[in-house]
């Protein structure tokens, strides 16, 4: 009778394999690949550390200098995070350098580590039947139940940004618009620590658009307005798509900024 390995044992014999067969990409990209996987199954949680470079050397067989670039290029895709003299840690949206990573609109004066965070208002959160659309931009079926939740985020007291949020409704069951008000840090952050759901890159649509009256009424606009549309699917490990926002931006006094290297 066969029995399973053990999970350090059986990736070692993956990494293993991996070295002694031909392999269409790089040595460091099948190790990053194993790391992801460790990511995927959260064998380490958001905030843990990771094992140090010599241990994964060890682990998969490989030399220091493999796992280092596998290392960073799961650090420059902001999966991961090096704090000098403290190790690797897997990211998370809690961090404040990670906090911001997906909403781009900035004061005209300042930024948002001075302009604070903003205050949250949860005007609707109700579960409901999946329209083609939606269930299309989640790869879901249409007629699965999603959760619709509508906010108003406000910057000095100023109504800045309405957005409507579809999830999937089985990943975050149990979430309400209490849960959500009670919770102050990022809505990421509730992701990870309450659902296990963690986001790691997103794909968004830009255009401008004229508000329609309740849009107008929630941001307190005078009629004619143009806000800024922001549509964005944010996606989980194995681009997994577990979040449809539509957010209309003012930007009389806040500009959308998007830092490119």
């Amino acid at each position: 009778m066969n029995h399973p390995l053990p999970p350090n044992e059986a990736l070692a014999t993956a990494a293993e394999s991996a070295v002694s067969t031909p392999a269409f990409s790089p040595l460091y990209q099948q190790i990053k690949g194993l790391i992801l996987q460790s990511l995927q199954t959260s064998e380490w949680k958001p905030g843990e550390s990771i094992p140090s470079e010599m241990e994964l050397a060890a682990r998969y067989r490989v030399s220091q200098g493999t796992v280092r670039k596998a290392i960073d290029e799961l650090a420059s895709g902001h999966l991961l995070i090096r704090k000098q003299g403290k190790g690797t840690f897997v990211a998370t949206h809690a961090e404040h350098q990670v906090q911001y990573r997906f909403l781009k609109l900035v004061p005209d004066q300042g930024d948002l580590n001075t302009e604070g965070p903003a205050q949250r208002e949860i005007v609707d959160c109700k579960r409901l039947r999946a329209t083609a659309e939606i269930a299309r931009a989640l790869a879901l079926r249409s007629g699965d139940t999603v959760l619709q939740v509508k906010r108003v985020l406000s910057f000095s007291n100023i109504p800045t940004i309405l957005e409507d949020l579809w999830l999937p409704g089985t990943p975050f069951k149990g979430m309400t618009a209490e849960r959500l008000a009670d919770y102050h840090g990022p809505m990421y952050a509730l992701f990870e620590t309450e659902f296990g759901v963690r986001m790691v890159r997103a794909q968004e649509k830009i255009r401008a658009v004229l508000p329609d009256k309740a849009q107008r009424e929630l941001l307190k606009l005078p009629p004619h307005t143009p806000l800024l549309s922001v549509e964005r699917i944010a996606y989980t490990y194995n681009d997994t798509p577990m979040e449809l926002r539509r957010g209309f931006y003012r930007t009389d006094t806040h500009h959308y900024r998007n830092d490119m290297n």
